[in-house]
């Protein structure tokens, strides 16, 4: 094994996720860039074990132990590293913390992350989720990413295009993209900033503010007082925010559901199609507030799945499909996990 890589045996998982699922790795490693990539890769112990790239842990679901390398993404840094006429580039190291950075791209006067503020993570991990909230995705202000590709070797810079994002989705939550571990991310940033209200939620809540005109700022903190009211904090109570996806059906499908249930809420999209709120069919299951063992379902929103204390991922897992089978059954619709299940 490669002597100069800080490789640790058995380690301990449950402060690396926000769930806060006891879970050990039988090799873990942190990672500050490349240069460590390369040295696993050139390692034949190293390279032949399965791998988990790992960031802030708060889109894991770890239902066992892992035996193979966790490779923790925890390189610093963040910094203005480009203009142009119409927008500012600021890239972010991997391992900085996402609403950390957010708040410096608003304490250098720059919009267009604000609606994304307190989703938790690390700035590496927000491209593969494409993660978003309030009507704002990070697709919207991506500029690009730098990747070490494990299969290669080699160091490489990626376009939008190049990543493939979709609803919560991008290339690296798929086969041809697992080998790739993002190293910085640079978002375009808008110098001719203007308010993203399109949730009526954030919205009324400017407005009952006496705020007519808001700032990045303004908005970004009626974001955060919005998520502390609704969502638990995973410092207090574990969990990995949003469990499920909204589902997306067919402009026909909702029609259908809608005959049979009047008050289903739904958003049409551009493309013809109709987003469900998952939350909104769970709790019409019942499930709000439900308990699986020490699993439960947040009382406040159906979409949050929490570790009341000493859960185990087997018992998340657990509540989850019993909540896909419930929906399913009820409306047709089967719920697909935001979370990745190790």
């Amino acid at each position: 094994m490669h002597p100069h890589l800080a490789i640790e045996h058995d380690f301990p998982l449950k402060s690396l996720n926000t769930f806060g699922l006891a879970a050990t790795a039988r090799r873990y490693l942190r990672v500050s860039g490349a240069a460590e990539l390369a040295a696993v890769m050139a390692d034949a112990q190293l390279a032949s074990m399965p791998r988990l790239l790992l960031g802030g842990g708060s889109n894991l679901l770890l239902t066992r132990d892992f035996d193979g390398l966790v490779l923790h993404m925890s390189g610093a840094g963040k910094d203005i590293v480009g203009e142009t006429a119409s927008h500012v580039l600021v890239r972010g190291a991997a391992g900085e913390n996402w609403h950390g950075f957010v708040q410096y791209t608003l304490e250098q006067g720059l919009g267009g992350l604000e609606n994304m503020s307190l989703i938790p993570g690390t700035v590496g991990a927000a491209p593969i989720q494409n993660i978003g909230a309030y009507g704002a995705e990070i697709k919207d202000v991506f500029h690009s990413l730098t990747v070490f590709d494990m299969a290669s070797g080699m160091v490489r810079t990626m376009d939008a295009a190049a990543c493939r994002f979709g609803y919560r989705d991008s290339v690296f939550k798929h086969a041809d993209g697992q080998g790739l571990a993002i190293i910085d991310v640079t978002f375009a940033l808008p110098r001719a900033w203007q308010p993203n209200l399109r949730y009526a939620e954030l919205a009324q809540a400017l407005l009952e503010a006496g705020v007519e005109r808001p700032t990045p700022q303004q908005v970004s903190d009626t974001v955060v007082a919005i998520r502390r009211r609704k969502l638990p904090d995973p410092a207090v109570i574990g969990n990995a925010g949003s469990f499920f996806k909204n589902p997306v059906v067919t402009r026909e499908q909702c029609a259908q559901l809608l005959a049979q249930f009047p008050a289903l809420v739904h958003h049409a999209q551009p493309d013809g199609s109709e987003k469900l709120a998952a939350g909104w069919l769970i709790d019409q299951c019942g499930w709000k507030g439900r308990n699986l063992g020490a699993a439960g379902v947040y009382p406040k929103q159906a979409l949050v799945l929490v570790n009341n204390g000493g859960a185990s991922g087997a018992e998340v897992l657990a509540l989850a499909r019993a909540i896909q089978a419930d929906v399913h059954a009820r409306y047709g619709v089967m719920l697909d996990p935001e979370p990745v299940f190790v």
